[in-house]
């Protein structure tokens, strides 16, 4: 019973989040409850509490977690100066050239900007806005218009710069930049993937939009100046990294500094949009350290009544195949990621289950990597996935929920076909770290 309290953090913690409480509060406030009745119990130390403040000075004191802020920034700024917009119409006139499709410009679009921005909700809204009506005007089904937006929105999970690999090198203690390089290889693999699929569906369906799909002659100057930036962008952010010349907070801040001037570069730089971005960056920078400083009391508690002693002892004592085990706890992220955002699984969840894997012996870095690539899978699934939710926020009136829903399914598939592959073969996710360095 001792032990067993600290196991009721976690349903009492879903409740009052599914009742709509700040995240942040909920879990400070949830664990000075449990702590007050630890203690009434005999069980719990509030002098326990003082590892508190050591560990937000430690949060202060991370140059890691800077990049955060400043990858939002840049991300901000990118679409405030329209190169989503213009990325995809240079993008579709390029592919529909070359004789392929519009789908598939959308994917490609979704990778670059995930390369650039990493912001999944943005990059969602903007091409559901942008280009959701155009593909349902070309006679494209709604199902297969919705579905490869919001899962080429989601990419931003895994293609680095990932604000979500940032923080899960920080929960577990991996090289950000290894990680970064480690993700290269699943997440084009990813877009491989996509591509393969759209063109194998459009080639046995040609007779649905076959019609409207003449294009103009393609214009090369405004392609070169729509494709040039965004590649620019990865090689400053991607490559200083990959090159060993910057870290990945000094990259974030070459980012940011190279947003601006492609803003600039193109006349759309005014103070309006570097106010709305530095007030957005400031919003979404509160709200996920709010949520830190959130967990650290959570997780303080919850570790002072010896919840994870008793959940690695638990797992362990079944003596079940690590393999088993490591689809257990995968399985479980996947189904918490219908209800919890990716901030409250790489903070509260993360730390919890890393003890278990780094005592049955798994890498942390192909650890880190399945987490991320389970997480963007659980953004597209129905019927909490953050994607949809985003896109049907934007999306016209003729598409509906059970399109968005049969329009993710074959993404979602082919997510987990990568999971296993990753899973199968780690070396697509620890041979370029090594080589690199």
């Amino acid at each position: 019973m001792d032990h067993g309290i600290a196991l009721l953090m976690f349903p009492a913690l879903l409740v009052m989040i599914l009742l709509g409480y700040p995240v942040a509060f909920t879990l400070a406030g949830v664990a000075m409850v449990f702590a007050a009745l630890g203690s009434w119990l005999g069980i719990f130390s509030f002098h326990d509490l003082g590892f508190v403040p050591l560990k937000l000075l430690g949060i202060m004191q991370n140059t890691t977690l800077l990049a955060v802020p400043l990858f939002v920034f840049m991300g901000l700024v990118l679409e405030k100066s329209k190169l989503a917009e213009d990325l995809l119409k240079a993008t579709h006139q390029l592919f529909a050239k070359l004789g392929s499709s519009m789908p598939m410009a959308v994917v490609l679009v979704g990778a670059l900007l995930a390369a650039s921005t990493g912001i999944v909700g943005a990059t969602v809204v903007t091409m559901g806005v942008l280009a959701l009506p155009s593909l349902l005007k070309k006679g494209y089904p709604p199902p297969l218009s919705a579905g490869v937006i919001a899962a080429s929105g989601t990419l931003g999970q895994i293609i680095p710069p990932s604000i979500v690999l940032i923080l899960l090198g920080d929960m577990m203690s991996v090289d950000v930049g290894d990680l970064f390089i480690g993700a290269l290889v699943p997440g084009m693999g990813l877009v491989g993937l996509y591509l393969i699929y759209l063109f194998v569906v459009e080639r046995r369906s040609l007779r649905l939009v076959a019609e409207g799909q003449k294009e103009e002659p393609i214009a090369l100057k405004p392609l070169v100046a729509s494709l040039l930036p965004a590649i620019a962008l990865m090689i400053l952010v991607l490559g200083s990294i990959l090159g060993g010349i910057a870290s990945p907070t000094e990259a974030a801040g070459c980012g940011a500094l190279g947003a601006l001037g492609i803003a600039g570069l193109k006349k759309r730089w005014s103070f309006e949009l570097f106010r709305h971005a530095g007030e957005q960056t400031a919003k979404i920078t509160a709200m996920v350290f709010f949520i830190l400083v959130g967990a650290q009391f959570f997780g303080v508690v919850f570790r002072g009544l010896h919840g994870d002693a008793l959940i690695t002892e638990m797992v362990l004592n079944l003596e079940l195949p690590k393999g088993m085990i490591l689809v257990a706890l995968m399985a479980l992220l996947f189904v918490l990621g219908f209800f919890l955002d990716f901030l409250e699984i790489c903070f509260i969840v993360v730390p919890i289950i890393q003890p278990i894997l780094t005592r049955l012996g798994f890498d942390p870095l192909w650890i880190a990597i399945l987490i991320a690539l389970n997480l963007q899978t659980s953004f597209l699934t129905p019927p909490f996935g953050f994607a949809l939710f985003y896109l049907k926020g934007v999306a016209p009136k003729e598409v509906t929920t059970r399109d968005l829903y049969l329009g993710v399914s074959p993404f979602i598939a082919l997510q987990v076909v990568l999971m296993v592959l990753v899973a199968s073969f780690p070396a697509l996710v620890t041979y370029l770290p090594k080589k690199v360095f």
